[in-house]
């Protein structure tokens, strides 16, 4: 997504807002309760004001002027948007300066910033990157993930964005999906139990209180199921496509992460680009107002997808009228947001859309703006600004890191390595490189190569691990074509074999739909690669980043070792921390690991157990050092 420079007014001092004097309205008294100042502000609205607040537009595409003139309830930042100076303080600058264009509308209502910082604070260079969602899935560990949550809120907050387009709640079913790495598991429970405490995190013990986040639980509902080749974007596979089960299964899978979200305290969530059945998620009435927001209680407000409302059937008209009346409450426009409020005026003042389901959908806004605290404390803190990629997270992020590799083979008990290990060749372009580490939502919306944020790449947590008697010798190529002996004698031709060889693959960055696959094979310059490094080192250990499991079956024999490292993020010395033993192997499969592109989808509830018509590694696999490789690493093919 393009990024544009705007001129925005400087951060102001973070002042409350003054305190109600006689006669000042109600709303503006924190003292009363959120409900009475909603009710209060409510009926002060002009239908202008109430449809403003529905209304969210991209950062890139407002007129400044149109927040106050259209009374603009929220905005956000897509992927990889943002001011012209990627740093904490122009993030605040950028947000506050909007903000304070909201500020002079009649009624003073805040606006509310969103974003994606899906694994930290992504956007943002300089911030802490923890691993996606699939590694931490690996960590089983709630608490981390909580403390993860609450690390990513101080950081947003810091930049005055008080709103996270997150957790991602989805169940994916199918491995080749371009979104695997943002769900936790396939595994129904432990989505629930992770997402849940994820929401924890943001938002804090309450909504307002310190550093507290609104946190969006995503996508309802179902998004992870998709029928492979349903997908209605063209390019895409699964991304966006049509979750084809019944209204049993449809409950028991995907149901649950919501259900805890809820009672998590969530007071927001995204609506899904999918559909179920055939039709589209943002106009299925049954699901969102009757199953979301009727039977499981929810009092928070949905918000749509990026554009996801033009995706439905009609013109403009059609398309705003069976959203709203479904249940979507606050519309992602996200650019031509004057053709939005002008169709959404007309389908009120028409009849197509009650004045009722405005009054509820607006109320929602409000009530999650009181309770995160905005009209007392509209704008960021400078004072705060130091929460961005402070010590403390990244050393959070380490141990994130630590906790998430899975060891998937180790003949011979080849990790941990020794720190003394005499020569140690380290090959592949990912051993040193932050954005091939990070994978997607990194900075950009599909993540880019190289060292584009600070952080620690796996090759210089390796090179920090290893003792002073080592020698560490990184070739990207794995040629390894001049290598300078112990007596001093530069050797070519393969005359140096190494004592270990560290291969690091790595899928190249991807989100979402773009990344959707019909095969999950490794390209051969990575099983080649792979080769040259083994013909020169006494021992192999691979490294795959990667964003899901891909087929590595073939390969598998000639490798002693083999670690799952999914998509770690800035803090690369976790990894080192773990190959030599400071930390010991502790992750375990999120997900099923494939033997082959024809056993997917997998028919979870028929897997073989074991054999070599079995999955590679069944979910909930992982090694410790010292233990045995199972035996059907020893299949054919």
């Amino acid at each position: 997504m393009a990024t544009a420079t705007m001129t925005v007014a400087s951060a102001a001092a973070p002042t409350p807002t003054a305190p109600p004097t006689l006669g000042s309205p109600l709303y503006t008294d924190p003292s009363q309760s959120v409900e009475a100042r909603v009710n209060d502000l409510l009926a002060r609205m002009t239908l202008a004001e109430k449809i403003g607040q529905m209304t969210q537009v991209d950062r890139d595409s407002i007129a400044p002027d149109d927040i106050t003139r259209l009374f603009i309830g929220s905005i956000l930042s897509g992927g990889g948007e943002g001011p012209g100076t990627n740093t904490p303080a122009a993030w605040a600058a950028m947000v506050d300066g909007f903000q304070q264009r909201a500020l002079q509308t009649r009624l003073r209502i805040p606006l509310i910033y969103g974003l994606d910082a899906v694994h930290g604070h992504n956007n943002v260079k300089g911030a802490t990157i923890f691993p996606h969602n699939i590694g931490l899935g690996a960590t089983r560990d709630p608490d981390l993930v909580q403390r993860i949550g609450r690390a990513t809120a101080e950081e947003m907050i810091a930049t005055g964005i008080p709103w996270d387009f997150a957790p991602v709640v989805a169940v994916p079913q199918d491995v080749r999906w371009g979104r695997t790495y943002e769900g936790y598991s396939e595994n129904t429970a432990l989505v629930t139990q992770l997402g849940a405490a994820f929401v924890r995190g943001l938002q804090g013990p309450a909504l307002g209180g310190p550093f507290s986040v609104l946190a969006t639980p995503k996508h309802f509902i179902g998004d992870g199921g998709t029928t492979f080749g349903s997908s209605t974007t063209p390019g895409y596979l699964l991304d966006q496509g049509d979750t084809r089960v019944d209204e049993t299964a449809l409950r028991a899978l995907y149901l649950p992460p919501y259900r805890a979200a809820v009672a998590a305290g969530a007071q927001s969530i995204m609506v899904s680009f999918s559909s179920w059945q055939g039709t589209k998620m943002h106009a299925r009435k049954d699901l969102l107002t009757g199953l979301l927001k009727g039977e499981l209680g929810f009092s928070g407000f949905l918000v749509s997808d990026w554009a996801a409302i033009n995706q439905l059937p009609g013109d403009e008209h059609a398309q705003v009228v069976a959203s709203i009346n479904a249940g979507i409450d606050l519309v992602m426009v996200p650019s031509d947001y004057k053709t939005f409020i002008a169709a959404l005026t007309q389908a009120v003042q028409q009849g197509d859309v009650p004045q009722v389901r405005i009054d509820d959908a607006v109320r929602r806004i409000l009530r999650a703006k009181f309770e995160l605290g905005l009209f007392e404390h509209p704008l960021s803190d400078p004072a705060n600004l130091a929460q961005v990629g402070s010590a403390a997270h990244r050393q959070l992020a380490r141990q994130a890191v630590r906790e998430s590799l899975v060891l998937l083979k180790n003949d011979q008990a080849t990790l941990p390595l020794a720190k003394d290990t005499p020569l140690i060749f380290v090959a592949g372009q990912g051993a040193d490189d932050i954005g091939l580490q990070s994978g997607g939502w990194t900075i950009t919306w599909q993540g880019q190569v190289g060292n584009i944020t600070p952080g620690t790449t796996i090759l210089q947590g390796i090179k920090q691990a290893v003792s002073p008697q080592a020698r560490v010798v990184y070739d990207a190529l794995g040629t390894f074509d001049a290598v300078t002996t112990t007596a001093g004698v530069t050797a070519t031709s393969g005359a140096v074999t190494a004592d270990v060889g560290i291969v690091v693959l790595a899928e190249p960055p991807y989100a979402e739909g773009v990344g959707d696959l019909t095969s999950l094979a490794l390209p051969a310059s990575d099983l080649a690669l792979a080769d040259r490094v083994r013909a020169r080192s006494r021992k192999l250990v691979v490294i795959l980043l990667s964003g899901r499991p891909r087929l590595v079956t073939s390969a598998l024999p000639k490798w002693d070792a083999f670690v799952a490292a999914w998509l770690p993020g800035t803090e690369g010395e976790g990894v080192a921390d773990v190959l030599f033993g400071d930390a010991p192997f502790s992750g375990k499969l999120p997900y099923t690991w494939p033997r082959s592109d024809g056993q997917l989808p997998f028919d979870f509830a028929h897997l073989p157990a074991g054999g070599c018509a079995a999955p590679l590694f069944p979910f909930g696999y992982g090694l410790s050092a010292g233990d045995a490789s199972p035996a059907q690493l020893d299949c054919p093919g």
